[in-house]
């Protein structure tokens, strides 16, 4: 029964089979210290070593390890959907399957959801596991961008409450800004100090490339969040500005000629047209986007974050 599930962790891996066996026996020895229900799931995200394997080597010492195998390589978004979906505990944890998270700091986390918080995410505050230069310009921009005052977006050690897994959305990378989302979404989130060990086995899968689609990546966070709901006053905006922009270098071409007798600057008189002609399209697509979001509310409308207030 699902009632009888407290504690859900959940653990994408992919080539970790060298980490599997130790993660496990720590991760029991945690939970069984809990001395309440729980269960740990390994999402295999179509490995090509003996991830697998070690997966059902591990199962036969624990019944509340099972295993999940996604029938290809989906990415950790698509690993984190199918461990949420899968998972029946009122609180759920997620690290990663490196062994760089402690499972012996689980019982932090769940200190601080007990406090009262929705979600509660890591920081990989100490120099073992040194962050790169990229890693911390991103994630002071994204501090500076979202106004969500935690150090560590990116940090895979986590735990929600069950309602925050299972109304959160996902896809893509979009996974590195669950804190984000959440926070946007009402819910309110805190963020503990972790250690950060070296890797054990392998190497590290991600480097300062992850920089660029990032940035991106918080954009599409940004849209989703504060403007899909509203598109016009995004596209509007953006429509307004090149509209504008347009229409004064036009303006001055034409009175520059009027002065002098002749036009020039043809092509900046066509830059102006284009910029005017990219406006009103822009303009348009945000009254589409309006329209087609009308028709959708009137489908089914989103039910918003709300805590019920006894006595």
């Amino acid at each position: 029964m699902a009632s009888e599930i407290h504690l859900s962790v959940v653990i994408p891996v992919y080539n970790e089979q060298e980490s599997i066996p130790e993660l496990s026996h720590r991760l029991t020895e945690v939970c069984r210290s809990l001395k309440k229900g729980h269960e740990i799931l390994f999402v295999d995200d179509g490995s090509s070593d003996g991830t697998l394997e070690a997966i059902r080597g591990v199962r036969k010492t624990d019944r509340n390890i099972a295993g999940l195998s996604l029938a290809k390589n989906s990415g950790k978004a698509n690993a984190y959907a199918a461990g949420f979906d899968a998972a029946r505990g009122e609180v759920v944890i997620t690290m990663d399957g490196d062994l760089q998270d402690r499972p012996e700091q689980i019982p932090e986390f769940l200190a601080k959801i007990d406090e009262g918080y929705d979600l509660v995410t890591g920081w990989k505050y100490t120099g073992k596991g040194k962050r790169t230069w990229s890693s911390r310009l991103f994630n002071r921009l994204v501090r500076a961008w979202t106004k969500l005052d935690i150090h560590d977006t990116n940090c895979p050690f986590k735990a929600y409450r069950r309602e925050v897994v299972k109304n959160l959305k996902v896809y893509g990378t979009l996974y590195r800004f669950i804190p984000a989302l959440a926070y946007w979404k009402g819910y309110r989130v805190a963020e503990i100090k972790v250690e950060n060990d070296p890797r054990k086995h392998g190497a590290t899968k991600y480097g300062p490339g992850r920089f660029l689609g990032g940035f991106f990546d918080l954009l599409t966070v940004t849209f989703l969040t504060q403007y899909i709901k509203r598109p016009l006053h995004f596209f509007g905006l953006a429509g307004l500005v090149l509209g504008s922009a347009g229409f004064f270098i036009d303006l001055a071409i034409v009175i520059k000629g009027l002065i002098s007798g002749r036009v020039g600057h043809q092509a900046m008189l066509l830059l102006g047209l284009v910029l005017i002609i990219i406006g009103v399209q822009f303009i348009f697509a945000g009254l589409l986007a309006e329209m087609l979001f009308r028709l959708y509310q009137e489908q089914g409308r989103e039910v918003p974050v709300y805590r019920r207030l006894d006595g």
